[in-house]
């Protein structure tokens, strides 16, 4: 006997005693078919994008803390300290603090441990140079990278050699007789040699779209300053330093990536 479908829009009839199964919008004999309310609670339980996997702005990274950073966080409250005294002691006693830590030559040739330690004490120009700021920054963004006592490292570096660069070739012109004697108590003080140093240094850990525009500026900065001819050996001074950081680049990120790779054990 010939079968017939049944007439359209009628559902196929279910054999006696057999539960009605069938749920509107299913395929018939397609299995694990999941209904409106099904799909339903399946979007809702769907995971979505949480916080913690999205990328998070975190400003107050750019920041020195104790555990953090501790070798920018003390350093800059030294600085404070420093800066404070610089602003409010007497005048004279100021004046006799900065000649004792001066790195010109006369104290380079007698006691040059301790005008190289104590130079790095005072920030010229006080807590609101634009010195100030970078040494907070970038220092702490370098040791974010490297850790304390190699970022005190790559700053030594820069603060000792740029200072030697500088006055040696002072103590030498003075011989010659290009310089009066005057020359070898010139006063000479302050961090900015290692901050350029740090800022050279940290642009090698940079992508580069941020490495570019960072050395472009600082360098076009301080070529402005070499030009306008008001202080030229602490000029140079910045220039070379900036050399020094930049040719750490090698070493510095060898530091980083031995860094990351004690995180990511």
């Amino acid at each position: 006997m010939e079968r017939t479908a049944p007439p359209p829009g009628t559902a196929a009839p279910t054999p006696t005693g057999a539960p009605d199964t069938h749920v509107p919008g299913l395929l018939d004999g397609v299995p694990r078919q999941r209904g409106p309310g099904e799909r339903a609670v399946a979007e809702v339980r769907q995971p979505g994008p949480t916080a913690g996997s999205r990328r998070r702005l975190r400003p107050w990274r750019l920041l020195p803390t104790p555990t953090g950073t501790p070798f920018t966080f003390g350093y800059a409250l030294l600085l404070c300290l420093t800066s404070l005294i610089a602003a409010h002691a007497d005048p004279a006693l100021v004046h006799a603090l900065l000649q004792g830590s001066s790195t010109d030559v006369t104290h380079l040739v007698r006691t040059p441990e301790l005008v190289l330690v104590g130079s790095a004490l005072w920030v010229a120009g006080g807590v609101t140079s634009p010195f100030a700021l970078a040494f907070v920054l970038v220092l702490t963004a370098l040791e974010r990278r490297i850790g304390g006592a190699r970022t005190a490292g790559v700053f030594l570096l820069g603060h000792v050699l740029a200072t030697l660069a500088t006055e040696v070739p002072v103590g030498l012109a003075v011989l010659a007789g290009h310089l009066p004697d005057s020359s070898l108590h010139r006063l000479d003080y302050g961090v900015s040699f290692g901050v350029a140093a740090g800022i050279g240094a940290l642009a090698g850990l940079l992508p580069l779209w941020q490495r570019l525009p960072l050395l472009a500026g600082f360098g076009w900065m301080l070529l402005q300053d070499l030009l306008a001819y008001a202080d030229p050996m602490t000029n140079w001074g910045h220039l070379i330093a900036l050399g020094i950081g930049v040719a750490t680049w090698p070493v510095v990120r060898r530091w980083y990536a031995a860094r990351l790779g004690v995180a990511g054990a």
